[in-house]
């Protein structure tokens, strides 16, 4: 059996890639890996408060392990943060890691060439799965999520704090990706099989926020969580979730 950590988003992909994984015979997950904005208290990119991050990981029973970043952090200064906890990962003995990516290419590419180094091995239980297939499932088996992050170029504030369902695939304009694979939302996931019981919260306040990009792509550390950074997404809506 493969000692193995995940790459935990606190989102849906995450959720159902972690249900798959804990099916398999052949991977033990005893750690979960999430990076956090230190400046913030929040998940990097949902904007999730740490909080509620905390009582999601209570509730599925696995250790987590929190890279904290500030706000503003270099594309070299992350790998370089990557690179040191991996390399203690290395030494506690494990050689396989999860994560939750469908399609996105150069990001399975960046993923493995950044780990290649140290030995471990990527793997991605929903690759190439279709994505409305997949949420129609993630639904189907019980599981309970939020949109905590809309992109603005694509959603409008509608869509942010919204509950995943039937309606809301329904209601996405033809240019969004049933998963959001191209970073047209995020979510948080209260409830589902992988839990043991649900996260409780209340919804506050909902902002637009813009961001400039940096002249430098070396400052765009969560470049490859785009489609291209060359067409910067510059507007996205937040949806400030309250633990109970």
């Amino acid at each position: 059996m493969h000692t193995t950590y995940f790459n935990w988003s606190s989102g849906k992909d995450s959720s159902l890639a972690l249900y798959y994984i804990l099916q398999e015979k052949d991977f033990e997950v005893t750690k979960l890996l999430t990076t956090v904005n230190k400046d913030y208290e929040r998940v990097s990119m949902h904007g999730l408060r740490e909080e509620l991050l905390d009582l999601q990981v209570d509730s599925l029973d696995i250790p987590l392990e929190k890279i904290k970043l500030p706000a503003q952090v270099s594309m070299s200064s992350y790998n370089e943060a990557m690179r040191t906890t991996v390399s203690k990962l290395v030494g506690d003995g494990y050689t396989h890691c999860v994560f939750g990516d469908i399609f996105l290419e150069d990001l399975k590419k960046y993923r493995e060439d950044q780990l290649q180094p140290s030995g471990i091995q990527c793997v991605f239980p929903l690759w190439k799965r279709n994505t409305k297939e997949l949420l129609l499932e993630f639904i189907a088996l019980g599981f309970k999520a939020i949109t905590v992050c809309v992109n603005a170029k694509y959603l409008d504030e509608s869509f942010c704090g919204r509950v995943l369902d039937a309606s809301f695939l329904n209601d996405l304009p033809p240019n969004v990706d049933p998963c959001g694979e191209n970073g047209e939302f995020h979510t948080f996931v209260y409830d589902g099989p992988i839990f043991k019981h649900p996260i409780q919260f209340e919804i506050g306040e909902k902002i637009l926020r813009g961001y400039e990009p940096s002249k430098n792509e070396d400052d765009n550390c969560f470049a490859k969580d785009q489609e291209d950074n060359r067409n910067w997404d510059a507007s996205f809506w937040y949806c400030d979730l309250k633990p109970i």
